[in-house]
């Protein structure tokens, strides 16, 4: 299901073509509140709901950086939600995956900060501060690492993710859309009929269809995606 389709299938469903609700100064740019808004948000919370209820690998992807020298911080992606790994890659191209700490391990374990080597652990320390007069805390968050790095070493970080959501997908397309729409779907008409104040039968209908289309999803990104019949075996169902 593209975006088009699923646009016009929420408000085919809602029976809603979700006018235009003008705010503010009217002469102003962003005065009017459009039909497209609206349900773009809708699919956007939708789009929200399922990645937090479900581990698809769609939602994690990597990215590579790089420690300095007596620095025990390292960045996180802007986009970063969660850690699935990180590891330090040796000069031979070697992969040394760190265990996740909490900040006071780290602290405890290496109280020195001039204590340094190949990073170890790792602990997700808050937001990023830029050193100014006052300080400024940013969005993104920071990583505080143990032993602080002796040298400038390569670092893979895989991670989960918001993709990119339909509503702004260039083509119109994403993962979730050509393999979940069912779910998609009844997610963002939840969001839809909760904002119309519907009636309670219909809003119940609706959850209902999105918890059914939900245990599909979640068999396939928490199950079938993690295993293969040569590990698990196949799948049997009992004969009675």
């Amino acid at each position: 299901m593209n975006y088009i389709t699923l646009f016009e299938t929420i408000k085919g469903y809602c029976e809603n073509d979700f006018p235009n609700t003008q705010f503010g100064d009217p002469t102003a740019a962003n005065a009017t509140f459009t039909s497209k808004e609206q349900v773009d948000t809708f699919i956007q919370q939708a789009e929200q709901r399922i990645y937090n209820s479900v581990q698809f690998p769609a939602i994690r992807k990597n990215v590579t950086g790089t420690t300095v020298t007596s620095n025990k911080y390292l960045s996180a992606p802007s986009d970063f939600l969660a850690v699935y790994s990180m590891a330090v890659i040796k000069g031979d191209g070697s992969y040394e995956y760190m265990l996740n700490k909490d900040v006071n391990f780290i602290r405890a374990a290496y109280p020195n900060p001039s204590t340094t080597g190949t990073p170890r652990y790792y602990a997700l320390f808050g937001p990023t501060t830029i050193n100014a007069n006052p300080p400024v805390i940013t969005d993104e968050y920071s990583f505080i690492l143990g032993p602080t790095p002796d040298a400038a070493y390569s670092v893979e970080l895989h991670y989960y993710y918001y993709p990119e959501s339909i509503t702004v997908a260039s083509d119109g397309r994403t993962w979730l859309g050509d393999n979940f729409d069912t779910l998609l779907l009844y997610a963002s008409l939840l969001e839809a009929y909760t904002f119309m104040k519907g009636e309670p039968d219909v809003l119940a209908n609706y959850e209902k269809r999105y918890n059914e289309a939900l245990i599909l999803a979640k068999r396939l990104g928490d199950g079938m995606e993690r295993q293969d019949a040569y590990r698990a075996g196949q799948f049997r169902m009992e004969v009675k």
